[in-house]
């Protein structure tokens, strides 16, 4: 299968811009992606936003952005303080959240959660995404969870085996938070690799899959 890559500008950095709603969101939906990029391209700049974290929970969030976000060029993490849960109900303060990023980043991709996640949070996080870059190229990746809502995804990372498990082995690392959480363990997200990369038939056997609506070749 032919294989697309970003276009890069010479002598420019790939400019990332990843949103999470919540801390672990970015490193579930799309960390082995973000790992793999930044070890096969020669500078990424990356901002790296997470919505909603508290307590114990915006530590943990900063130490995982440091230690997946080494190998970038640059790196800004921004870690916001809405209502975990309550998104919604905050639309207006958000909005203006985004607004307000909007005058700072200008990327060249955007990873964000997917646009009909049954999560009322996530699926606002992408529904503001899309208001807000018009005309730049999104990637909504997945998180897998009870509610069983994923969908066949449309656009396949290739992930090399030892970066599916680093991403996984950080997960439980990093998030000390989520580890009494019944679905929070490293066969789930193994097994979702897995199966994204028997789809497109990954050479490493594992993938992160996403949801592209418009790409222009």
């Amino acid at each position: 299968m032919l294989r697309l890559v970003p276009e890069i500008r010479a002598k420019q950095p790939l400019r990332l811009l990843c949103i999470g709603a919540h801390s672990d969101d970015l490193e579930i939906g799309c960390g082995g992606t973000v790992l793999t990029w930044l070890a096969s391209m020669p500078a990424i700049e990356v901002t790296w936003v997470v919505l909603s974290a508290e307590g114990a929970r915006v530590p943990e969030a900063q130490r995982s952005a440091r230690a997946l976000l080494a190998r970038a060029a640059s790196r800004k993490v921004i870690i916001a303080n809405f209502r975990d849960g309550f998104f919604p109900a905050q639309y207006s303060d958000v909005k203006c959240f985004f607004e307000d990023l909007k005058k700072e980043v200008n990327p060249d991709i955007v990873l964000t959660h997917w646009l009909h996640d049954r999560h009322q949070d996530h699926r606002q996080t992408a529904e503001l995404t899309w208001n807000t870059w018009r005309n730049h190229l999104i990637l909504e990746y997945e998180i897998p969870k009870y509610e069983g809502d994923l969908a066949p995804p449309n656009a396949y990372v290739p992930v090399p085996a030892s970066l599916a498990r680093r991403k996984v082995s950080h997960l439980g690392r990093y998030f000390s938070t989520q580890r009494s959480k019944d679905w929070f363990v490293a066969d789930n997200f193994l097994s979702l690799l897995r199966l994204r990369g028997l789809e497109c038939r990954s050479p490493s056997g594992f993938a992160e899959a996403f949801h592209a609506r418009k790409l222009v070749f």
